[in-house]
């Protein structure tokens, strides 16, 4: 298990001086980027052999939203690896031990010349140290679209919103899927599927469905098929 002790920024606070949701998503992301550089097997690493890990998906949960200047614990762990993709947890804990978020996450290992999945190497997978599932409940199969989805203005993907592969980064999906959600809105649990990744001038087509329990966002091409499906609960 890897972990990193912090504080909750100013800047990655919402008007109620608390953590949102983006941030603690970009603190499970570093998390692991911090652990991978560590090892030895980061993204320099990868890039010299033409390799990537890429999300595939996440489900986080929240209990609390920690506060402004509030200190904090990260830490994550692999629970198991296929022969092309990774699974690992993630959680944030006060500084009492008390957890305040927890993850499930599934990564494919991807040859970025041929932009396929490929067979994971095993000094890759051998730098890290499995460790037991976190217990949670864990979903199976994708998510499910709601029939008679609203479709909202498309947008086109801008600079900001990419990350170091020239993709849009994964927690830019779910800020613009936010956007559609009520305003008195706070999320407690959040999963998301990537389909494909969405590149600079990209047209996203939003589709959007909300309900009682929450809200389902499909992030689609112009031909309506998903870069991302999130839902919100």
């Amino acid at each position: 298990m890897y972990g990193y002790e912090t504080r909750v920024r100013m800047t990655e606070t919402d008007q109620y001086r608390q953590m949102t949701l983006p941030a603690v998503l970009n603190q499970f992301q570093d998390c692991s980027v911090f652990r991978s550089e560590d090892r030895g097997v980061g993204m320099h690493f990868l890039e010299s052999r033409k390799r990537m890990w890429v999300l595939s998906s996440w489900k986080i949960v929240i209990a609390r939203y920690p506060k402004m200047a509030e200190r904090i614990r990260v830490e994550t762990w692999p629970y198991a690896f296929g022969k092309m993709t990774g699974s690992r947890n993630f959680r944030m804990l006060d500084e009492h031990g008390e957890a305040l978020a927890w993850a499930d996450s599934y990564w494919v290992y991807m040859n970025t010349e041929r932009a396929r999945p490929c067979r994971l190497d095993e000094d890759v997978s051998g730098a890290y140290e499995i460790n037991p599932k976190l217990p949670m409940e864990y979903e199976e199969g994708h998510i499910a679209l709601p029939d008679g989805m609203r479709e909202e203005e498309p947008f086109l993907v801008i600079r900001h919103q990419l990350d170091v592969n020239h993709h849009v980064n994964n927690g830019q999906y779910v800020l613009m899927a936010a956007e559609y959600l009520p305003e008195d809105f706070q999320i407690r649990q959040m999963r998301a599927e990537y389909r494909k990744s969405a590149k600079l001038n990209d047209q996203i087509c939003p589709k959007v469905e909300v309900d009682e329990r929450g809200a389902t966002v499909a992030l689609d091409d112009t031909e309506g098929k998903p870069y991302a499906v999130i839902e919100f609960r």
